[in-house]
């Protein structure tokens, strides 16, 4: 056990320390540590070598009542990791002791984002005013700074696709010196850190970021479009060169370092030592060829979610691109974030190309299996939207960490026969030891395939808490539009807990 004295003292130490809150992501939105990254008991196993690939890292994991905690320690030391630790009281000893809990997701690049906005005074422009613009004879250009997939979903109109990472490597082949341009996301975050990005580089036209970005967009009352799909081009090579200039600047001004392939491959073989090898390009750029030992992590997702892809505290972080712009743009920020950050160089001793996605494989266990159902207790450990998009007739959802409160509600107590399933077929084979403690009497098996029919819905008196709801997911108007006014307001309003918390320092500098 770790106390909270002791968690206070590791978070302000230089040494690495992974900080792992293992409720379901739900309960984890509610109130969590700022520094604690969610890695969820229903997907442990899948993504714990992502976020901490060290075995020897020291870990520390909370939950409420360390019956979560001390089940996925078990599972972690099985899986190698030698220095695993659970907060002593969980999450309730960390506010009794007067610590600040946060809610949301993703929250240090969101409280950083607004941080920036406030040390930058990063302009932005109303929805409305936006709107008059794009009426008006107004040279403009309007780049959707969120992924390809999000912005087909919805986007402002005449805007064009440019991921965060992208904006300062494709810009200078889309405008000329009399246009303005506005970038926007789907709140805050990503608008000001995308617009900022593009002044610090030294573009030197009328830049603004979206206020609230679409979601403002809809609360005031404006229409957004669907199923868009311009995306901005990859730049020429004069354009390269531009942005390759413009990051040349901002490096100098950030002071970021370069690393060798020989001292990376020193720090990759010191195991006391965690150093995360990242490419920011584009995926589809790095699936065509990449850096052996590289992972995919685009440079605006990176940055607007940096606990979703590093979870090691205090460790190294080398950044790789083709010209050293993307690189060079995330570093700047992953720097002013805490993170010790060097940006990978090109030279003779270049490591290995490969092709493809470079994922992480976890060997399902082996476990009985079934290819059909009969008239057992069939259990969904889907996530609760993939259960309501669609299961197997009769099925019931449940938590793959929660089984054993699963079996006592049940108003069969005693089935024959259980068989698990779930869209990640893994994570059903995963829970398989689980559910034998659940239900001992039973037989249990796991479903292989199911190329049936599905009903559609989520009935079902567990807790669905394992997913947090984007504001603008509510079918009804106007729960929605309530999300998004509580969302914007919550971004804000981080600035205000930073102050009062002594544990969150940012190293934001005064001027670019």
């Amino acid at each position: 056990m770790i106390s909270v004295e002791e968690l206070v003292a590791a978070l302000s130490d230089q040494d690495e320390l992974a900080l792992l809150d293992v409720r379901e992501q739900g309960t984890y939105s509610n109130n969590h540590i700022l520094w604690a990254a969610n890695l969820p008991r229903s997907t442990a196993e899948l993504r714990i070598s992502k976020l901490v690939p060290r075995l020897s890292t020291r870990i520390i994991l909370v939950d409420e009542d360390l019956m979560v905690a001390a089940d996925v320690k078990v599972t972690l030391e099985q899986m190698g990791y030698s220095n695993v630790n659970m907060l002593e009281g969980g999450i309730a000893a960390w506010s009794n002791h007067g610590q600040e809990l946060y809610s949301g997701v993703n929250v240090p690049s969101k409280l950083f984002g607004e941080l920036v906005e406030s040390r930058y005074s990063t302009p932005h422009v109303s929805a409305h005013e936006l709107q008059n613009w794009i009426d008006s004879d107004k040279k403009l250009v309007v780049l959707d700074s969120r992924t390809n997939r999000e912005f087909r979903t919805m986007n402002i109109p005449t805007s064009r696709s440019c991921p965060g990472g992208e904006l300062v490597y494709r810009i200078f082949d889309l405008v000329e010196d009399d246009t303005t341009i506005v970038v926007n996301c789907a709140g805050r975050t990503r608008s000001i850190m995308g617009a900022q990005s593009l002044i610090n580089a030294g573009v030197s036209n009328e830049i603004f970021a979206l206020e609230n970005g679409t979601m403002g967009w809809e609360l005031a009352g404006l229409t957004l479009e669907h199923g868009a799909s311009e995306s901005v081009k990859a730049p020429t090579e004069k354009g390269q060169s531009q942005a390759s200039e413009a990051a040349k600047r901002v490096r100098n001004k950030s002071n970021i370092e370069f690393v060798t392939e020989d001292i990376l491959k020193q720090w990759v073989n010191d195991h006391a030592h965690t150093t995360y090898l990242l490419d920011v390009r584009s995926s589809e750029e790095y699936s065509e060829a990449h850096l052996k030992g590289f992972r995919s992590t685009p440079g605006g997702q990176l940055v607007q979610a940096t606990d979703e892809y590093m979870a090691t505290l205090g460790a190294k972080v080398v950044l790789a691109d083709d010209d050293y712009t993307r690189a060079t743009m995330s570093a700047s920020w992953l720097k002013q974030m805490g993170w010790d950050v060097f940006i990978y160089e090109h030279g003779a001793l270049d490591r290995e190309l490969v092709a493809g996605l470079e994922e992480i494989e976890l060997e399902a266990p082996e476990v009985p299996n079934t290819l059909s159902v009969g008239n057992s207790l069939i259990i969904d450990l889907s996530t609760s939207a993939e259960h309501r998009r669609g299961h197997i007739p009769g099925a019931i959802w449940g938590v793959r960490g929660r089984l054993s409160e699963l079996a006592q509600r049940h108003s069969d107590p005693n089935p024959k026969s259980i068989i698990l399933t779930a869209k990640n077929q893994i994570i059903s084979a995963l829970a398989y030891e689980e559910a034998q403690k659940a239900w001992p009497d039973a037989e249990v098996r796991v479903l292989k395939e199911w190329d049936g029919e599905e009903e559609q819905g989520l009935d079902t008196d567990e807790v669905i808490d394992d997913l947090w709801i984007l504001p603008y997911d509510p079918v009804d108007a106007e729960v929605a539009r309530e999300a998004m006014i509580g969302y914007l307001v919550w971004e804000v309003d981080l600035v205000g807990q930073y102050e009062r918390d002594s544990l969150a320092n940012y190293e934001l500098r005064s001027a670019v």
